[in-house]
């Protein structure tokens, strides 16, 4: 893929402006690592007929959340659809086995070594001694009260993949499956979370029972066997999300009338060449009373450079975790699979797009096609750039979970992937005074 000369003096300038600043935040940024009981986190292992053998970790950092009437010591976190890669090169450096073995002569085929895993919500208690464990597990459920699983849906609207068990077997796709990634507690104990694959949003109560599920317009026929309402209430193109790209990030207002969700990647639209040379993903702010959108604003990505990792294309960077500094400020977490940075934003100045044509699937060239916001008349939301985890190589890569306590300290947490590639479950505490609230 080739760049503009404009892009990278761009990402220069971006460079040396935020160079000074990072560095004199540094130095007043204190980390604390917690780790967690590896055997009380243990999901087993899995051995692979004529390849490796996994030992499997229970993945409970893929989002965070502290409810303001707990104390600061308790947080509540959530996995995703549980242990599961692509059967492709990758998943073979994983298994020991080639993509043929693993799903034959199938494209698109994803291995699910624990088909029958349920993705839960956590509730976590930080220690004294800088360890952390999990107090509550509640997994989510059916109208009939049966756990949920992390198998893709049977989607016809947007891209999805072919599910095998890790023995060579074709699974059914699941109508009700769900790929967790974010999420809220409200005052009434019910949460609201985020769905990557499908893409969509999900309303839980406080036992785990799916309330009621929120899918792109004209995309409810997919979930007609889902056991639990469906309603087409998000906006139609985001049935366009790059296949495992969807809503990763879901936050809320101090006041909880307000929910945030933003894109993790810019969408497909019209194709996946769009996607993958985008910088321009779309943040979305919904009224929770009524469920309809208010809001839908342009995030522009950081130009893969920023990373220093080897990074070459702008679909290296993601936006896998957002949460709420104030009323339309958030901090918003971009990373790639080896570095995280953070940054404060605000809605106020951004232009709102939300039923302008950026949002007709028939616009060419398209949001995602356009190189320069301005030039679209556009102003994406303004960042701040206040963690680099270039300069703390002692965290941890994929962080997908942030959230502030009551005393202002901003919470981390990895994703481990379900230990896969052995990787583990840490949270990080950062003390750092431009990280500022407001109610």
């Amino acid at each position: 893929m080739t760049h503009s000369p404009s892009r990278a003096l761009l990402a220069a300038a971006l460079c040396a402006a935020t160079l000074g600043a990072t560095t004199a935040a540094l130095a007043q940024q204190k980390i604390e690592v917690y780790s967690g009981d590896a055997q009380a986190l243990s999901l087993g292992e899995f051995a692979f007929t004529g390849g490796k053998t996994l030992k499997l970790s229970n993945g409970i950092g893929s989002g965070a959340f502290h409810f303001a009437k707990d104390p600061d010591r308790v947080i509540y976190t959530v996995s995703d659809r549980g242990a599961n890669f692509t059967c492709d090169e990758e998943g073979q450096s994983i298994s020991g086995l080639t993509p043929e073995q693993m799903c034959g002569a199938v494209k698109g085929g994803r291995i699910y070594p624990m088909p029958g895993y349920a993705p839960s919500i956590f509730k976590v208690e930080l220690t004294g001694d800088k360890t952390f464990r999990v107090v509550e597990t509640i997994p989510l459920k059916d109208r009939d009260g049966k756990p949920l699983t992390g198998i893709v849906n049977p989607l016809t609207k947007a891209a999805t993949e072919i599910p095998f068990d890790g023995k060579g077997n074709k699974l059914a796709h699941d109508p009700s499956g769900v790929d967790l990634e974010g999420l809220v507690k409200l005052s009434d104990g019910s949460f609201w979370l985020s769905d990557e694959n499908a893409p969509g949003l999900i309303h839980v109560g406080a036992d785990g029972k799916v309330i009621k599920r929120l899918v792109p317009a004209g995309s409810e026929g997919d979930f007609k066997d889902a056991k639990y309402p469906i309603e087409g209430k998000l906006p139609a193109i985001l049935v366009k999300r790059q296949s495992n790209r969807g809503i990763e990030s879901i936050t809320m207002s101090p006041d909880e009338r307000f929910l945030y969700f933003i894109v993790q990647n810019p969408l497909a639209n019209p194709d996946g060449a769009a996607y993958r040379d985008a910088a321009h993903t779309r943040l979305y702010k919904m009224d929770r009373a009524s469920e309809t959108l208010v809001g839908e604003y342009v995030y522009a990505l950081d130009d893969f450079n920023v990373y220093k990792d080897g990074s070459k294309t702008m679909s290296a960077g993601r936006i896998s975790e957002m949460t709420a500094m104030g009323p339309d400020r958030l901090l918003v977490l971009e990373r790639t699979d080896k570095i995280t940075r953070l940054h404060e934003i605000a809605l106020a100045g951004a232009t709102n797009i939300l039923g302008s044509k950026w949002d007709d699937l028939a616009t060419a060239p398209s949001l995602e096609q356009g190189k320069d916001a301005a030039a679209l008349g556009i102003t994406p939301t303004p960042k701040t750039l206040r963690l680099d985890t270039n300069d703390h190589k002692e965290l941890p890569v994929k962080i997908e979970g942030l959230a502030f306590l009551n005393d202002g300290r901003l919470l981390m947490i990895n994703d481990d992937d379900f230990g896969i590639t052995g990787e583990r479950t840490k949270i990080m505490i950062v003390s750092d005074p431009a990280l500022k609230l407001t109610k």
